[in-house]
């Protein structure tokens, strides 16, 4: 009988500090992302969409651009999954590159920026919770996620453009 007592009293506990956590999402990290897209909406309401896409397009044609700043900032305004139909400003044999290089930056942009990806912002809390049990900022941790992840998207973009381009170079070959 004392096992089904102490059981229950673990799963309870386990339930309850769940929803303290939750608790201190909402009401830490809820009312920063609301009022950041709130404000990103507005940014490109006052700019225009069409000039929003103008600038992406143009931004498209270059490599490092493709692979570094096009991941973050479709992350950073559009957040997943919407921030995929920036494939759409680029070449179709290009597409697969510059998706994977958003694939990549899904995580490292979560420690700075959680509207990016909340689905993933679990991965960054369990991270983060031990520097701050010791007391350490996880801002510095968070930029050094982001650079990192900044390089790895620019790394797989490339290497899946060549992959791509093998592919297709096959695909033309066959027919």
């Amino acid at each position: 009988m004392d096992f089904l007592v102490s059981l229950a009293e673990g799963f309870t506990g386990i339930v309850s500090a769940g929803g303290e956590n939750l608790v201190s999402l909402i009401t830490s990290i809820l009312p920063n992302v609301l009022i950041l897209l709130t404000m990103i909406n507005a940014i490109i309401a006052l700019v225009g969409e069409e000039k929003v896409n103008a600038a992406a397009q143009k931004l498209t044609r270059f490599r490092i651009a493709r692979y570094t700043i096009i991941p973050v900032v479709a992350l950073f305004f559009f957040t997943n999954p919407m921030c995929y139909t920036m494939g759409r400003f680029v070449e179709e044999d290009l597409k697969p590159a510059t998706v994977d290089a958003i694939f990549t930056m899904a995580h490292p942009i979560t420690g700075l920026f959680p509207h990016g990806n909340p689905g993933e912002l679990f991965v960054w809390m369990g991270i983060a919770t031990g520097f701050t049990t010791l007391g350490i900022s996880t801002t510095p941790l968070a930029i050094r996620y982001l650079i990192v992840g900044i390089i790895c998207c620019f790394v797989r973009g490339c290497v899946t453009e060549v992959v791509t381009n093998v592919m297709l170079g096959r695909e033309k070959k066959a027919k």
